[in-house]
């Protein structure tokens, strides 16, 4: 970054001379620096400059064929082909078929950005900023080249006030977008942090083009609906119908099909979504055959609905295939704002109500295992007794620090033996009592003999996962009120802090980056609207998340990362739940995929990557 001071008897440059000398400058410090073909957040990429293609996918495989696909989200109809809108419901598919961004992550490594639209890469010294070179080949769908231009405007566009302001939210740490020359774009950034090129290099780049009319009118950007997007991605739109589903063609004057981040993938010659109102029409449609791939969170329906002639004829085939995707920190919290929930004796004492290990086996069929930690299966997660490094970096926060967190790493409760629900129930009445709540009188109660209150929200229908909790609350006393809401009104709830308890989860992550900051840090936590859902106040979880998003080496991040963890689990913030060690997936038997598995991946991702028809034939059965 380059700052104009002002000086006494100093005549400063015109705004325009200095954004022209602020690209000159940039310019000059970029020609004295090499381009990387890729960068790695710690270490060095595992691919060469050379290298022709992943190691995950089949560079040989066939073109051709359909790929049919449902569902993979809650609508079961859409209303517009603009992702990047507020209001509206956008077209399963467009994002991964029909925008690109300036890099792409490779599926086996842990935090690697190889060029896309941008070939070359040059990340600042003190990674206050990044340069991508565009690539010279390529094109928009209609045929003009892609420009550091229209690089800017997408920035622009997306971070505006008509656009959904989760992007505002996301590129928040980007301070500004300077265009170098016609193919030549920086990003400054607002603090240094080697997690920020990965921000600027998920930017998504469209033209300008997009809601032009003939007559030469543009269409404001939040009111695009029905105008087909003009990028460059691989496919186009074909044909939709709102109620039904959507069809992509393979674009045959797509521009990247033989750079290596693209050769071997995106191998169907159509791709078509086929929407269904409900999960048990869907699952219907599955046995029927109507589509070709799924993959099922849901264990009732793994357990039980996936069979039948086709399934036995080896038709459509169901299996779970391993992922190496860290877990993300997912579960429920309680309002911080609210007094009865401050104290973290009580929050710890709440969780000792819910049995998991019953819910998983009734429920799950036993599929899922808890989350135990923010970066669990990671070297970034605590366990046992801090080691020397984590020790210092808690030992100057020690007087505002419970002294458990310089103990045993937090072990949630379970009911396996010889543990027992009971024993866990009499273990949060102690935990109650230590807080200053007490049962009598048929209650837990405060010192004024006021009820420990609860209310929870939604719809009166019954919940199979949270009912048990609830009961197991009202055996130790608790008065689990319900206030009846819909999906909306428990939207609007949430974003104006007016709960007692909900759902709250991290993104799925290869490393933590500023989504903690969002979650957790104490100025926005009480800014109606923010991602600070919980009304985390703490300036110890401040200062070490900062740190961790500073990190200059892996071992800064890795240690950090273990001594954040002890804090937030010791606070008992969240009440952890589950994640699958692998992919559910069902799919037909002429989809083929290739030999090596990647390592961090989204099934629908994968699928619509590296798989191929193997008949070739274009039936959507």
């Amino acid at each position: 970054m380059f700052h104009f001071f002002r000086t006494s008897g100093l005549k400063l440059p015109h705004p325009r001379q200095s954004l022209f000398l602020l690209a000159l400058m940039l310019l000059v410090s970029s020609a004295t620096q090499s381009y990387q073909h890729a960068f790695a957040q710690f270490g060095d990429p595992k691919y060469p400059e050379d290298f022709t293609h992943f190691d995950y996918v089949n560079p040989d495989a066939p073109k051709g064929g359909v790929l049919n696909l449902s569902n993979t989200g809650a609508n079961s109809s859409f209303d517009k082909f603009n992702p990047f809108s507020l209001k509206g419901r956008p077209a399963p598919g467009l994002l991964e078929l029909m925008f690109e961004t300036l890099t792409v992550y490779s599926l086996d490594e842990r935090n690697t950005q190889y060029g896309l639209l941008a070939k070359d890469i040059i990340v600042d010294e003190d990674f206050s900023g990044v340069t991508f070179r565009l690539h010279p080949q390529a094109r928009f769908s209609n045929g003009d080249p892609v420009t550091a231009y229209d690089v800017k405007y997408s920035y622009d566009t997306l971070t505006a006030t008509n656009a959904s302001p989760i992007f505002r939210s996301y590129f928040a740490e980007i301070a500004a977008l300077q265009i170098l020359d016609n193919k030549t774009v920086y990003f400054a950034f607002t603090r240094k942090g080697r997690d920020l090129p990965f921000v600027a290099g998920s930017l998504p780049v469209f033209s300008p083009k997009w809601g032009v009319g003939a007559d030469g009118e543009r269409t404001d950007f939040d009111k695009l609906r029905h105008e087909h997007p003009v990028t460059s991605g691989p496919y186009l739109i074909e044909r939709a119908v709102e109620s039904r589903g959507i069809t992509y063609r393979r674009n045959p004057d797509y521009w990247g099909s033989n750079i290596p981040v693209r050769r071997g993938t995106l191998n169907f010659d159509t791709v078509v979504y086929k929407l269904y109102k409900d999960r048990d029409t869907q699952v219907s449609a599955l046995r029927a055959g109507q589509y070709d791939f799924f993959m099922e969170h849901q264990m009732r329906y793994w357990c039980c609905q996936y069979i039948g002639h086709r399934f036995k004829s080896g038709e459509l085939i169901k299996e779970k295939v391993p992922h190496k995707n860290p877990p993300a920190m997912v579960g429920h919290g309680f309002n911080l704002r609210h007094e009865r929930f401050q104290d973290p004796k009580v929050r710890e004492a709440l969780n000792h109500a819910l049995d998991f290990e019953w819910v998983n086996q009734k429920i799950f069929d036993n599929q899922f295992s808890r989350v135990y930690s923010y970066f669990a299966t990671t070297e970034l997660e605590a366990t046992g007794l801090p080691g020397p490094e984590e020790l210092a970096i808690l030992e100057p926060y020690r007087d505002q620090l419970d002294p458990a967190v310089f103990g045993p790493s937090v072990q949630l409760p379970s009911t396996k033996p010889p543990s027992s629900l009971r024993k866990n129930l009499m273990r949060a009445l102690d935990l109650f009592e230590e807080a200053g709540w007490t049962y009598r009188d048929g209650a837990l109660r405060n010192a004024a003999g006021e009820p420990f209150v609860i209310e929870v929200s939604g719809s009166r229908g019954g919940n199979m996962l949270l009912d048990p909790y609830y009961l197991n609350l009202t055996k130790i006393g608790i008065d689990v009120r319900h206030r009846n809401s819909d999906a909306a009104t428990s939207r609007a709830l949430l974003s104006t802090f007016d709960f007692d308890f909900a759902p709250i989860g991290l993104r799925e992550s290869r490393m933590p980056g500023a989504e903690l900051w969002r979650k957790f840090n104490s100025a926005d936590a009480d800014k109606p609207g923010s991602e600070n859902l919980l009304g985390v106040k703490s300036p110890v979880v401040d200062a070490l998340i900062t740190r961790l998003l500073d990190a200059d080496s892996y071992d800064e991040l890795k240690y950090t990362g273990r001594a954040l963890d002890r804090v937030l689990m010791h606070s008992h913030y969240i009440q952890p739940w589950r994640y699958l060690t692998n992919h559910h997936i069902i799919h037909h038997q002429r989809l083929k995929r290739p030999e090596i598995l990647p390592l961090y991946y989204n099934a629908y991702e994968w699928v619509i990557s590296t798989w191929w028809d193997s008949t070739g034939v274009q039936s959507s059965n």
